[in-house]
């Protein structure tokens, strides 16, 4: 009923937006799983964003946002209500001084390369994390010693009214892969950075040389959510999951990666349900032999 009634909505509206009806989100997801959403709605700009948001809050409509996918486990189900897509049309960046302000749906990979090649440093740690800007920010996503916390100027979001609003970076509850968003749920539009100068060759070689690194460390060549698990306070996860002895277990479809044990990885055919199988029986093995309680830091969404 209440997909029906955005359909019907978007309709009175002439949006020239796509929506689209029963698509499965795995072509949506880097896990390559998830069953379908009743509607599917990829804005086509900020106006028709504002209203479609204002409208979904209006009714009640059950609402998730997607930047480019990573990061979550989505149910074999499905998700009800509405998904909003923001990496087509959301994805433009501009930089002025030392202020660099990009729309939430760009990838964090292109943007850190574009910054780089602009002479800015201070985002290099963030090349080949899987994500937009968006979702970086929303989990305060990092690697390698660094954090968005360290870097966001400010964030403009899109409110339950459909009002854009400012956060600086006192507001935003930075904290290990956490931040205010997670807890108000405003749509996150866009981000301003503002970054420090640097020798772009040596900016250039350290990108390379991270690059590289994970490359060869980690499974960039299979469908998966990122690591899976937060790092446990005085360990790491991919550690612990190795010495389990756990590197290449499958349950279904879904394996320990034999590269990377803090990874889980879709061979191909593998259901959101041998994900989270596979997640609790690595918990389970790694409580009992190490006493450690693993927490997911993948976000499992949709209908149970």
């Amino acid at each position: 009923m209440s997909s029906t009634l955005f359909l019907e909505f978007t309709r009175s509206k002439n949006f020239e937006s796509k929506v689209l009806k029963n698509t499965l989100l795995k072509e949506y997801t880097t896990f390559k799983i998830g069953g379908p959403a009743d509607v599917v709605f990829i804005p086509e700009n900020l106006q028709e964003l504002q209203l479609a948001i204002k409208f979904i809050y209006e009714h009640k409509i059950p609402v998730t946002i997607f930047g480019c996918g990573s990061n979550i486990l989505v149910s074999d189900k499905g998700i009800r209500g509405v998904v909003i897509i923001m990496t087509e049309k959301f994805s433009k960046v501009d930089i002025v001084g030392d202020i660099i302000s990009a729309q939430a749906g760009i990838s964090v990979t292109d943007l850190s390369k574009l910054v780089v090649e602009n002479g800015f440093a201070g985002m290099e740690f963030a090349v080949g994390i899987p994500g937009s800007v968006g979702g970086a920010v929303f989990m305060n996503a990092g690697a390698y010693g660094g954090e968005f916390a360290n870097i966001v100027h400010k964030v403009i979001t899109v409110n339950s009214l459909g009002e854009l609003c400012e956060y600086r970076p006192e507001q935003l509850q930075f904290g290990y892969r956490h931040s205010v968003f997670q807890e108000n749920r405003e749509l996150i539009l866009q981000v301003e950075f503002k970054l420090a100068t640097g020798d772009k060759e040596q900016l250039r070689q350290i990108v390379e040389e991270l690059t590289q690194k994970r490359s060869s460390k980690q499974p960039l060549e299979m469908p998966s959510a990122g690591s899976v698990f937060k790092r446990p306070v005085g360990n790491y996860a991919g550690t612990l999951i190795e010495q389990a002895g756990l590197k290449g277990k499958c349950i279904g479809g879904a394996q320990v990666s034999e590269k990377h044990a803090g990874f889980i990885v879709n061979k191909g055919d593998a259901t959101a349900k041998d994900v989270l199988d596979l997640i609790e029986y690595i918990r389970e093995i790694v409580w009992d032999k190490f006493a450690v309680r693993l927490e997911s830091e993948v976000r499992f969404i949709g209908e149970a």
